[in-house]
């Protein structure tokens, strides 16, 4: 019984990320609307179809297929369903993803092609990592999840801040997917971050202004004040996304730790009727949930 019920915050976890994904996508690179966005829209600077997602999804679908498969994770077969998903929808992904993707398509390592968009770009600090990163919450007990998600991070965000966020984020998922309250495992992820500006900002979140940027750590400020302070699943999520900027991804993040939180069942039915993926990510959430682990 606590299996199947710990199951729905897998699932809210996966679900909260697409539907968080999909509905800041048509306010992505735009100011805050003048009007609370409540609904699935369509349109934005990707002219999205309404209940369509972005490269958030595509990534963290990749990952957590690649978990399933793998049965945990597998930097080879990782990399190449992240290249797969940068083939089919290119438009969306971030100036890091793209940069790192297209040079090993070239036939660089991952290791050298995260290196060398760092040094072009000046920095790799952007959130892609973060964003596609709750699958390894889900599938990975709080002892394991950090390691992972470093590594994870690293396979294309040369810079240690971007894991350091995304550990941040990864560890909060697994507590909460395996049952902790939302203010403890939030302590517990403060306990076990190691880079000081991540536990300054993130750490006295309500100190700081939220800035939706493409940087990794204002991302996940912005998340996890959001999620914090907010109760309730549509509560966060209508903060999140109508922020303004890179909507999709605070979005995404937000939906994913909420949905860790309140469970699948929390997430409004207009938006999963609006929304055009659910029974297959439901049916992922499922088979991720089952090769988890649970210790």
């Amino acid at each position: 019984m606590i299996f199947i019920f710990l199951y729905q915050n897998a699932a809210g976890t996966l679900l909260g990320l697409a539907v968080g994904d999909a509905l800041g996508a048509p306010l992505e690179g735009l100011p805050p609307p003048e009007k609370t966005v409540t609904n699935m829209l369509g349109g934005g600077i990707h002219d999205m179809t309404p209940g369509e997602f972005t490269d958030d999804t595509l990534q963290a679908v990749g990952l957590a297929r690649s978990l399933v498969f793998c049965r945990g994770f597998s930097p080879e077969d990782f990399v190449d369903r992240l290249i797969a998903g940068f083939d089919r929808a290119p438009q969306y992904y971030g100036p890091t993803s793209r940069m790192v993707f297209s040079l090993i398509k070239e036939g660089f390592s991952p290791e050298d092609a995260s290196r060398i968009a760092h040094i072009h770009n000046g920095g790799s600090r952007t959130n892609g990592s973060v964003m596609r990163g709750p699958p390894l919450g889900i599938y990975y007990a709080p002892t394991s999840v950090r390691e992972m998600s470093l590594a994870c991070s690293a396979l294309t965000h040369h810079d240690p801040v971007a894991g350091e966020c995304s550990a941040f984020v990864n560890l909060m998922i697994s507590e909460m997917c395996r049952g902790t309250p939302k203010v403890r495992a939030f302590c517990h992820a403060l306990d076990h971050c190691e880079d000081p500006e991540v536990l300054e900002r993130v750490g006295n979140f309500h100190a700081w202004p939220l800035k939706p940027s493409l940087d990794a750590v204002q991302t996940t400020h912005c998340a996890v004040a959001v999620f914090m302070s907010a109760d309730g699943f549509e509560k966060t999520m209508l903060r999140a996304v109508n922020l303004g900027g890179d909507a999709d991804t605070v979005g995404a993040i937000a939906g994913a730790l909420a949905g860790a939180c309140y469970g699948f069942a929390a997430i409004p039915h207009r938006w999963l009727v609006g929304f055009r993926h659910t029974g297959h990510l439901l049916g992922l959430a499922q088979r991720l949930w089952a090769v988890a682990e649970h210790a």
